[in-house]
């Protein structure tokens, strides 16, 4: 049975976490100061932050997914223009991307000590900043000057910046989503493909009017930029996360956090939430690499049946986690991660085994749903911690484990595919579906939603 509770009933048994009837909302805290900047408590009181608050610092998450995306969308659609500008090869491409997955690794790997040493709201502005430095320098090596080395470090800044940014914004999703009280992870992993579709058509545009890749990326990278600097405004101080702390408040030892950093690695129910995102990351990796050609190769439809069965799989996972986030509220992270495994398993199987376009469809439609919530579940599972300065870490953790699949499974399904067939290769992805339907109780809430809502 599931442990998971309505917020009702988490609310009846949390006295302080109320929500006050229309009438009887305060507009000021309970000092009287008040907050109008969406800085949050800074009266270093625990009092509720008025609901406005909660709503303006969700949607400065929404925008920094959304600009996470954008940034994305539009470096890899504009990838073949570099290409040809650099007369590069396949096999250079592949070592030019390469940088920027090195990059992204590194800046994983980093984000928990910038979160502990300047905060996440300098901390966001700073390697969205450094993601936007590296566009400008993509676009003057691809466009301007015929640069392979500019190229790759601006790659490099491009990978730091949004690895980094990608455990910071996760860690104050899970955050945000915990003092409202409801799911809202899932959707601002919709958010992040929202960008992606944003990106993605503003680089058609450019290219389709003959705008050189260095101006279209270098306007990417003000918007970036300044839409960072606006969202921020409305995420609140938090010490904790190391957000403007008292100036006599004692500073935690580097080599203090550099130990609680490894120690995540120890933590047995984190290595299982691990497993969870593992398995449905690699799903939705392996889909976007080889799902369209598996449905050319493998299935022997043309290469515009195959493009078409991509942009269902595409819809499926985005509606899906846009619909997630109050399914997960109503019946549990560990129900729904259970049920989403059986669903990506009964999706492969057809897409695999199907030998009518209908079950195709049908098998990649569901395909999409059973992995579209493993990666931002298993996020918010990650951060929901007693210890808050523990979340960046362990979020950190996982996403170097979920990276780690959209990174090597690619390849590795590539290889099984030359020897065994792309459709057998995709067998792998069944067997790790299951692993995660299994491994999905560590998932389970722990601290639960504080609804620290005050109207």
């Amino acid at each position: 049975m599931s442990q998971h509770r309505d917020d009702e009933s988490v609310l009846a048994e949390r006295p302080e976490a109320s929500v006050p009837a229309d009438d009887e909302r305060a507009t000021t805290r309970p000092d009287g100061t008040g907050s109008t900047d969406g800085t949050g408590s800074n009266d270093g009181t625990d009092a509720p932050r008025p609901r406005r608050e909660l709503t303006a610092w969700r949607n400065a998450v929404f925008a920094v997914f959304f600009l996470s995306g954008l940034s994305m969308a539009s470096w890899v659609a504009r990838l073949p223009a570099v290409r040809d500008f650099t007369e590069l090869s396949t096999q250079g491409v592949g070592l030019v991307i390469m940088g920027g997955s090195i990059g992204a690794v590194l800046g994983l790997i980093a984000a928990p000590w910038l979160m502990a040493r300047v905060g996440a709201r300098a901390g966001m502005i700073g390697v969205l900043v450094t993601v936007s430095v590296g566009l400008v320098s993509v676009g003057i090596g691809g466009s301007l000057l015929p640069s392979v080395p500019l190229v790759v470090i601006g790659l490099f800044l491009f990978g730091f910046g949004n690895g980094a940014v990608d455990v910071m914004m996760n860690v104050e999703g899970a955050e945000a989503e915990r003092e409202i009280g409801k799911t809202l992870m899932p959707l601002m992993h919709a958010f992040f493909s929202f960008g992606t579709v944003a990106g993605a058509g503003l680089a058609a545009a450019a290219s389709a009017l003959g705008i050189a890749v260095a101006a279209h990326l270098g306007v990417i990278a003000l918007l970036i930029v300044g839409g960072v600097i606006v969202a921020v405004r409305y995420v609140p101080v938090r010490e904790e996360l190391g957000d403007g702390p008292h100036p006599d408040a004692p500073k935690v030892p580097l080599s203090q956090r550099l130990r609680e950093s490894l120690a995540v690695w120890a933590d047995v129910r984190l290595l299982l939430i691990g497993v969870v995102m593992l398995g449905m990351s690699f799903a939705e990796g392996g889909a976007n690499d080889w799902l369209a050609l598996a449905v050319v190769d493998g299935h022997g439809y043309d290469a515009t049946i195959g493009a078409a069965v991509f942009t269902v799989f595409t819809i499926a996972i985005t509606g899906a986690r846009i619909v997630g986030g109050p399914l997960i509220d109503r019946f549990g992270r560990v129900r729904m991660l259970q049920a989403l495994a059986a669903i990506g398993v009964v999706g492969l199987s057809l897409f695999i085994f199907s030998t009518e376009p209908w079950t195709l469809i049908l098998g990649t439609v569901l395909w999409g749903i059973g992995c579209s919530l493993g990666f931002p579940v298993g996020m918010s599972a990650a951060a929901d911690v007693p210890d808050r300065r523990l979340a960046a870490s362990r979020v950190s953790a996982v996403a170097i484990i979920g990276y780690c699949a959209f990174l090597a499974g690619p390849p590795f399904l590539g290889f099984l595919g030359e020897h065994f067939g792309i459709l057998n290769a995709l067998l792998v992805l069944l067997g790790l579906m299951v692993l995660a339907g299994i491994a999905a109780p560590a998932a389970r809430e722990q601290s639960g939603p504080r609804a620290r809502v005050k109207g």
